[in-house]
């Protein structure tokens, strides 16, 4: 067997080794190119964090204050490099900590590998300290089952090297999404004469391609579109599409609108870039859609924020309009709106097949002359009078869309945002403008709370000559705030933004709306007053830079100092809690069910459901 082996080009790769479950682990992710593992150190796995001190010049080991953080930081460096990390935990809580991370990464189809502790395989089932085995022994990765792509519990050191390339591959091919290594302990620490596995040899790296019958059919349906659309989801991002999804709108004289998380898919500044579409959006977007013959969709999963929960007319009219569906997972195709011609393959490939498919022509000396590119201009320029109405605010306390007109104004047009779960999340999304991919980085799907400073951090690592500013409101950011440490530790230069209102004002507003009543969003002093922290102090305490701002024009100057001091720094923001200034614009149309005790909005509900098209 070694002199078969000794015969591939690759010798020294293919050398058997004795090596621990662990070092096997480190091993396979240095030639995988992984440049960090996250986490925190516990029983679990004391055995990986020894291990990793001796392979330090090629992997280096933070660690984090929650274990959640680590898989966002995790999922914040993979959205910006495109490249996966290794988040570990110990047994226990610590691996449980991380379920909303994994979830989050899952829905917005991300790349994370997570290694767990897990019980030495000859005390399975005795109740050690922190296994759940009371329905089956180890039982703890079943409470992940729902939010990773797989999950392996090895019982031997030498499955690790077969597990691993499994594993990496189920990660990074198709529709990308975090997987799960639940390491034993003893399978951690015993040894074996085991072969790295060579990536080379074990991945799928092509571009899966769609048919070219479909491709045909694509390109026919758009050519004799008259109002054709195009709308670009993350996996446009993922795919790394921009050039082609640029070229074919350009070809087409098509709009181009985005999801949450395809913003950036198209240089907002770009003529046919007609902005976000869905129920916190913008009023071009949704119309340009609505009104469509042929929409192109491209990595969009159509969900409901971004679909206004499929009601026709606001955002989407599926039919009459005709949908050409590009998406990489099969099961994606058709789940919400029928299709007229499916495209299942990978973004890229699809965009430059069909580009091939319709020719040479179009561009813009063609489609200027034309009375849809007048309308997409129109409707453009009418959504940005909307926005002035907030963004250009002089009021005190500020409008939320004013320190996002600020925050933007002092960072460079590659900067990179990260947003969370609330009100700036949607603010972003509607105002600020996005340039380059990558760049606007947010927990979609999942919309996690907790996510925004970790994930910044996680940008910074990625892009560490870049400016990173983390965007959270002061629930948002109460939930992780304690990664000011590991900012702190790590040296990141984020700036941290907390755009201060006192309050789950994003639920109180969508309780206002579809209640005419709001309850426990408001934070309290027991006398009724409202609360907030000194978070400038806070930031100060930490050893950040940190200042406090009330007044719309000195946000600017405050970011940027904060983005020149050399290290992480916080900015608060003392922003309007008045419910017709606090959020974006509502501009589409969200389902949510109301009781019957609340009869005028239920009615009204009912209505709307009346002419949802995803039945």
């Amino acid at each position: 067997m070694v002199d078969v082996l000794r015969t591939h080009p690759a010798t020294a790769e293919r050398t058997p080794q004795r090596l621990s479950g662990v070092q096997i682990l480190i091993e396979y992710l240095v030639r995988q190119g992984v440049p960090y593992a996250v986490g925190i150190p516990g029983h679990g796995s004391w055995t990986l964090t020894d291990a990793l001190l001796d392979r330090s010049d090629a992997i280096r080991t933070l660690q984090v204050m929650h274990e959640q953080s680590a898989v966002h930081l995790a999922d914040g460096y993979y959205r910006v490099a495109g490249r996966p990390l290794l988040a570990f935990t110990s047994i226990g809580p610590g691996a449980t900590n991380t379920v909303i991370g994994m979830a989050t990464s899952y829905v917005d189809s991300t790349a994370v590998m997570l290694m767990t502790g897990s019980t030495h395989t000859y005390m399975r089932g005795h109740a050690v300290l922190q296994e759940l085995e009371r329905r089956h022994v180890a039982d703890n990765p079943r409470i992940f089952e729902a939010v990773v792509k797989e999950w392996w519990q090895p019982s031997r050191v030498d499955e690790l090297p077969f597990v691993l390339h499994r594993a990496w591959n189920q990660m990074v091919s198709g529709r990308p999404g975090p997987v799960l290594l639940d390491l034993p302990m003893d399978v951690q620490a015993e040894s074996a004469e085991v072969v790295i596995p060579d990536p080379e040899e074990r991945e799928a790296r092509g571009r899966v391609r769609p048919s070219a019958d479909d491709v045909e059919r694509a390109a026919a349906l758009l050519r004799g579109a008259q109002r054709p659309v195009i709308v670009a989801g993350g996996g446009a991002i993922t795919a790394e599409a921009g050039p082609e999804l640029v070229a074919l709108a350009e070809r087409l004289g098509a709009p181009v609108v985005t999801t949450w998380m395809g913003k950036g898919a198209i240089d907002e500044t770009h003529e046919l870039a007609a902005q976000t579409i869905g129920d916190t959006a913008s009023t071009c977007g949704n119309q340009l859609t609505a009104n469509a013959d042929v929409v192109l969709s491209v990595g969009n999963r159509f969900t409901d924020w971004s679909a206004s929960s499929y009601r026709k007319g606001v955002t989407f009219s599926i039919p009459p309009s005709q949908l050409i569906q590009v998406d990489i997972d099969p099961r994606e195709i058709g789940k919400n709106y029928p299709v007229a011609v499916p495209l299942v393959g990978d973004a890229r490939a699809a965009l430059a097949d069909l580009l091939e498919a319709l020719g040479a022509g179009g561009g813009p000396n063609v489609y200027r002359d034309t009375a849809y590119y007048e309308e997409i201009q129109r409707l453009k320029r009418a959504w940005g009078e909307q926005v002035e109405v907030k963004s250009g605010s002089d009021k005190v306390p500020m409008t939320m869309a004013r320190a996002v007109r600020e925050i933007q104004s002092a960072t460079d047009p590659d900067a990179i945002v990260v947003t969370g779960a609330g009100l700036p999340q949607g603010m972003v999304k509607q105002r600020w403008v996005t340039r380059y991919p990558r760049t606007h980085i947010t927990s979609g799907g999942f919309s996690a709370m907790g996510f925004t400073l970790p994930a910044a951090i996680g940008a910074q690592l990625a892009a560490p000559g870049r400016q990173v500013l983390s965007i959270s409101g002061d629930g948002d950011f109460l939930q992780s705030m304690q990664e000011l440490a590991t900012a702190v530790m790590l040296g990141t230069p984020i700036c941290q933004v907390v755009l201060d209102n006192s309050g789950w004002i994003s639920i109180k507003g969508g309780q206002q709306t579809f209640f005419g009543r709001t309850a426990v969003t408001d934070f309290t002093r027991p006398d009724g007053s409202i609360y907030s922290p000194d978070f400038a102090a806070i930031g100060r305490g930490f050893g950040l830079h940190a200042e406090a701002v009330t007044e719309p024009g000195e946000v600017a100057a405050a970011v940027r100092r904060g983005l020149a001091s050399g290290g992480p720094s916080l900015i608060a923001i003392t922003v309007s809690r008045d419910l017709d200034d606090a959020g974006p614009d509502k501009t589409g149309w969200w389902d949510v069910p109301i009781p019957e005790y609340h009869p005028e909005q239920r009615a009204e509900q009912l209505a709307g459901r009346e002419e949802e098209q995803h039945q």
